[in-house]
């Protein structure tokens, strides 16, 4: 097809298939770039009519993914998938747990240093999105298994973050992703394949347990740290007896 001959409804339907195989972010890409390729072709002489004006958005509704998570059977099966005889089992075990107590974010992780954990007062600090500091308290499996990963697996190294990488040059991690990368090791050992598989599955499943064992929606914020309520309504739709409590009769027990 030569690109005078093309029409909207080709253009819809080349949209209609791109965003069934790709991501919502990724199909506003293609819509963004297509409505600019379009208007340059206009103004080139290359098309007669105006189509880019008939490109359709991609929907972006605000909160309407669900949260994806494992039961606290899962995040158990994924903690006991490490093998603690060994070096890199200690210091996956210690990240693991900072993910599924604590919550922390994957950059939170690899940014831990020696200087924030404070044995004497049982707590750690945590530098979180845009440099806040936060001070959260230690679980005790927490601070045992980094006492284990720090007295008995972590190499000597003049560097002060907390968790390094096993193989030479021994350093801190180069980039946040490699605590990603271990969450999913951990989960193709548990032998578990939900669909979303970085170090976030960790946090969203501590919110939703924690709303399943009676938490609320303000509690699990503040355990969270998150600084706008909004940021917790999400998991709302995860809480399923409570949404029981205010879902509309069916009419006439019709189905």
């Amino acid at each position: 097809m030569r690109l005078g001959e093309l029409k909207i409804h080709d253009i819809r339907a080349f949209l209609l298939r791109y965003a069934q195989t790709k991501s919502r972010g990724a199909a506003q890409c293609v819509v963004t770039a297509l409505r600019s390729f379009l208007r340059y072709l206009q103004q080139r002489g290359e098309i007669a009519i105006d189509l880019a004006s008939g490109v359709p958005a991609v929907a972006n509704w605000s909160l309407s993914g669900v949260p994806k998570f494992l039961s606290a059977s899962q995040v158990e099966q994924v903690l006991a998938s490490c093998d603690l005889a060994t070096p890199v089992g200690k210091r996956d075990h210690a990240i693991l747990l900072l993910l599924a107590r604590l919550g922390l974010r994957a950059g939170e992780v690899a940014a831990l240093t020696l200087d924030d954990v404070d044995w004497e007062r049982g707590d750690i600090i945590i530098r979180g999105k845009g440099r806040k500091l936060a001070r959260l308290p230690l679980p005790p499996d927490v601070g045992e298994a980094l006492v284990e990963y720090l007295r008995t697996a972590r190499p000597d190294c003049s560097t002060r973050q907390i968790f390094l990488r096993s193989r030479a040059p021994i350093g801190s991690f180069g980039k946040p992703s490699a605590v990603g990368d271990i969450v999913r090791s951990a989960l193709r050992r548990a032998g578990l394949n939900p669909p979303h598989k970085g170090a976030h599955l960790l946090r969203h499943s501590l919110a939703t347990n924690l709303l399943r064992r009676g938490a609320s929606l303000v509690e699990v914020g503040q355990v969270l740290r998150h600084t706008q309520p909004d940021t917790t309504r999400i998991y709302a739709k995860v809480h399923i007896e409570s949404l029981r409590l205010i879902a509309t009769p069916w009419p006439a027990g019709a189905r």
